[in-house]
């Protein structure tokens, strides 16, 4: 896999989520990974860049819908 590129980060009282895209090496796939305070928690594969950041893109609006907020 290649190096990992981050798509968002939310943070909440003194924690955060971050989202990253990894592409699969020898595969279209791409990799949608998430960490929380820094541990990844969950990961699950896309089969194209534009399906990942859709993905990427739903979790954002719930979790942002339940308080957490934007940081960079």
């Amino acid at each position: 896999m290649s190096q990992a590129i981050r798509v968002w980060r939310l943070r909440k009282d003194h924690t955060w989520i971050e989202a990253r895209l990894r592409d699969c090496v020898g595969t279209p796939e791409i990799e949608l990974q998430f960490f929380y305070d820094g541990a990844l928690v969950l990961a699950r594969r896309c089969p194209t860049r534009d399906a990942a950041f859709a993905t990427a893109d739903t979790y954002l609006r719930d979790l942002q819908r339940v308080g957490w907020n934007t940081h960079w």
